[in-house]
């Protein structure tokens, strides 16, 4: 199985907690503002990504997500 790793840019207020507590520091806050006004948090680094799933559990505006998907399927 593969694994599709996704935020929500709009649904993000770049409070930063994820990036705080990624293991893997594969996370980082944009340069660029979402509709809301908010600097959101992008991956940086996707190939470091170890899906350990921190960061969905910190985010308190639940807009990180990391689903299982089928081998042949794209994100």
């Amino acid at each position: 199985m593969s694994y599709c790793y996704s935020i929500e840019i709009d649904r993000c207020k770049g409070c930063g907690l994820c990036v705080a507590v990624c293991p893997k520091k594969v996370l980082e806050i944009s340069n660029e503002v979402n509709i809301k006004g908010y600097f959101p948090a992008y991956q940086a680094r996707p190939d470091d990504c170890i899906r350990c799933a921190i960061c969905c559990t910190m985010c308190p505006d639940v807009a990180i997500s990391i689903t299982e998907v089928a081998e042949d399927t794209e994100c």
